[in-house]
């Protein structure tokens, strides 16, 4: 994906995203959040996918059924139900142990899995804040006040882009992954998958 020098991009709130959404992060100049979109089932919104011993994996965040069928990504509420915290840090445990970084980064991410955050949005963006400081992406980042139907001259709209159901000619350069041996190379996986394996070096492939 290539962005002009000088851009403002409209992004999607997702959780723990795929590298793909972290790249065009890194080279955008501002970045424009979207939180007032309707909420999508079935798109990186509450879901990202990892690799483990067994393959590529999606982990997805329980939600709240909404009162109505349009609810907004900002009011969307976070599930208690299936005990999913524990589930999902046990799999990225699981998945991620044994890579050259996850003890690095272990004590950063676990917290998110032992405390209640009630909206998903605010999930999707402190792990966001979390993931930027340690890959250093430093971006003026702002959030919609109001859904955004039509987006200024020289903008770039990647929300509804950056999609487990819609194709992406985004692919991540190679680096080294713990079950590639077993399953090669897998491209374009959650962001945690390029930080657990290549520590500091990350922000080299975004």
């Amino acid at each position: 994906m290539i962005l002009p020098e000088t851009t403002v991009t409209l992004f999607s709130s997702l959780y723990l995203a795929p590298i793909e959404y972290y790249s065009a992060l890194k080279k955008c100049d501002k970045a424009v959040i979207e939180i007032n979109d309707n909420y999508q089932k079935q798109s990186y919104r509450n879901r990202c996918i990892i690799c483990g011993a067994n393959g590529p994996l999606t982990l997805s965040v329980p939600i709240e059924k909404p009162d109505s069928v349009k609810c907004l990504m900002k009011d969307i509420r976070i599930s208690e139900h299936g005990n999913w915290r524990h589930l999902h840090w046990n799999a990225i445990i699981s998945a991620y142990n044994s890579t050259p970084f996850f003890q690095f980064y272990e004590d950063d991410f676990r917290p998110f899995y032992e405390k209640k955050i009630i909206f998903l949005h605010d999930l999707n963006e402190q792990l966001r804040e979390l993931i930027c400081r340690l890959t250093g992406i430093d971006k003026e980042i702002s959030y919609t006040k109001s859904y955004i139907t039509e987006p200024a001259e020289k903008t770039i709209d990647l929300r509804e882009t950056i999609h487990p159901k819609r194709k992406s000619d985004f692919k991540t350069e190679s680096y080294y992954q713990v079950f590639s041996d077993k399953h090669g190379f897998q491209n374009n996986l959650s962001i945690l998958d390029l930080l657990f394996n290549m520590g500091n070096e990350s922000v080299f492939f975004l």
